[in-house]
């Protein structure tokens, strides 16, 4: 599933292709694609209003539409495991697996998604969804005094509270492995015994991982994710867990290991992350 770093790349990427664009006609190919939303209700909200601005929350792409300089609502996009969206400027046919098209004053935003599990909605009021997220990793209210706080007012384990999209938002599977072995810390191990120099170390992990996949435009690890422009993800070439059970550490030579927490595959470095002692230890 596309997560922050993906979907950071995508926002960045349309957001030339797309501001100030006015959208002219409307075709759903699969309504369902609109999460509940009748087709005649999205093409009445979308057709004519502009992109004011692209941006991402979470996991969220947010396309700000304006429409006689007022505000207009969001489309919110959720890409979720296959989902990707696209501006054409060739009048060729539609990509195959298309479930939206919005055909613009120049070009048309394509929503692409081969297992139909992604989402493209129109929302009037999105902090509806949006104010459900926890605080994003890279922005200045995410410090390590509040990761400390955040981490000590819950017993939970590691890795499925960093998954928690009402805890901190943007962060999946690869990213939180990885952000773990970079901090040396467990993924079953108990939030409130983080302390405040592990809370640091997991705060800088974490931007530190996030950063270096969105300067690689993410990950393409199974042959899904492709940027608006086509081109797969560079990220995967760094992985220091994720995905390489069996391997020896890049950091200790030991042998990496593959473990399930809260049924999520989990991967670790046995040596580098020790596990904590049985009653430092928090069920998922």
């Amino acid at each position: 599933m596309p997560e922050l770093p993906e979907v950071e790349t995508t926002a960045r990427l349309l957001r030339p292709r797309l501001s100030g664009r006015r959208i002219a006609a409307c075709s759903v190919h699969w309504r369902r694609s609109l999460g509940g939303q009748s087709p005649r209700a999205f093409e009445r909200a979308a057709v004519g209003a502009r992109f004011a601005a692209v941006e991402r929350r979470g996991k969220y792409l947010v396309l700000s539409l304006r429409r006689r300089r007022r505000d207009a609502g969001v489309l919110l996009c959720h890409l979720r495991m296959t989902g990707r969206l696209l501006v054409e400027h060739s009048s060729r046919a539609a990509p195959s697996w298309t479930r939206v098209s919005l055909r613009l004053d120049r070009g048309t935003l394509y929503f692409v998604d081969v297992r139909k599990f992604g989402r493209l909605g129109w929302y009037g009021d999105p902090d509806s969804v949006l104010s459900k997220l926890g605080p994003e990793p890279l922005g200045e209210s995410f410090s390590a005094a509040w990761l400390e706080e955040a981490l000590a007012a819950r017993r939970r384990a590691l890795k499925p509270l960093l998954l928690d999209q009402t805890f901190l938002a943007g962060l999946g599977n690869i990213y939180v492995d990885e952000a773990l072995f970079r901090s040396r810390l467990h993924p079953l191990g108990r939030s409130d015994r983080v302390g405040r120099a592990g809370a640091r170390r997991l705060r800088d992990a974490i931007r530190a991982t996030l950063r270096a996949a969105i300067a690689r435009e993410g990950s393409s690890f199974d042959g899904f994710y492709r940027t608006p422009e086509g081109n797969p993800g560079g990220y995967q070439e760094q992985f220091q867990v994720y995905g390489r059970a069996g391997e020896p550490c890049r950091r200790c030579g030991a042998e990496l290991q593959r473990i399930v927490v809260a049924q999520r595959g989990t991967h670790l470095c046995p040596r580098c992350q020790p596990p904590p002692p049985p009653s430092r230890i928090r069920a998922p």
